[in-house]
């Protein structure tokens, strides 16, 4: 097993565990907002909106499931195809929009430790980053990390929502590689996610490590990876005796 020279993570469930208040909570506030909408269309008929273009979208890409659709998707560009098709109006940007929404839909907390695990890395000058499977935008993906975490050093942040492709294609962690300008045996990823997280990685030669304290088991979330090609971990210490026996 390699030292790593850099550490990637995933974002949600992993380095920032979120309380899903849901769509409702944040289309509401969304609505509140709004200074036309002549059909006085409610978050009933916005919802069923939404899934009808989500759910058209994933089926002519052919997807069998969330976890397995290659291309993502962009908040922004859904939302505004959805408040535009009922002539709601605003007056102010969809980039604000979005902001708003996601403070209303979720509440960010720090997951256990990460804080002290991203001060030693910082302290043993192993690089950091993220890479999130997001409809939002990066600019308020960093946002977030930044308001829940002031203290992280992560040299990049990539959102799926810029990038085109989504975790678990092999394009999205080549682009990571390419930021840190080291070779895929020099970093580690870590992140809950079976499929997108550790079999993404793992495709693109990256050491994957499977974060396994919030892991939801699901029916399509089954690993097809052997043992050996992957680590574990239940927290966030672990990491950290996994790298410190590396260095010895």
């Amino acid at each position: 097993m390699n030292m790593p020279k850099m550490v990637l993570f995933d974002y949600g469930n992993t380095i920032i565990t979120e309380t899903i208040h849901g769509f409702e909570k944040g289309n509401s506030a969304l609505l509140e907002l709004a200074v036309k909408n002549p059909l006085h269309i409610t978050i009933t008929e916005l919802q069923a909106k939404a899934d009808e273009v989500i759910t058209g979208i994933s089926k002519r890409m052919g997807c069998r499931s969330r976890f397995y659709q290659p291309y993502e998707l962009s908040w922004v560009s859904i939302n505004r195809y959805i408040y535009e098709y009922f002539n709601i109006e605003f007056d102010m940007s969809y980039q604000e929009l979005e902001w708003i929404y996601w403070n209303n839909a979720t509440f960010a907390r720090p997951s256990e430790h990460i804080g002290e695990l991203l001060e030693y890395l910082h302290e043993s000058g192993i690089k950091t980053g993220v890479i999130s499977n997001i409809m939002l935008s990066g600019n308020s993906l960093k946002r977030r990390i930044k308001e829940v975490l002031p203290d992280n050093h992560f040299d990049f942040v990539i959102a799926s929502s810029e990038y085109i492709y989504r975790k678990p294609e092999k394009e999205i962690f080549e682009m990571a590689l390419i930021k840190s300008g080291l070779k895929a045996e020099e970093v580690w990823f870590c992140g809950d996610n079976p499929i997108c997280d550790i079999e993404g990685a793992n495709r693109a030669g990256i050491q994957p490590v499977w974060y396994r304290r919030t892991f939801k088991e699901k029916p399509d979330l089954k690993m097809t990876l052997s043992d050996e090609s992957y680590l574990v971990i239940n927290d966030w210490p672990e990491l950290k005796e996994m790298i410190e026996r590396c260095q010895k």
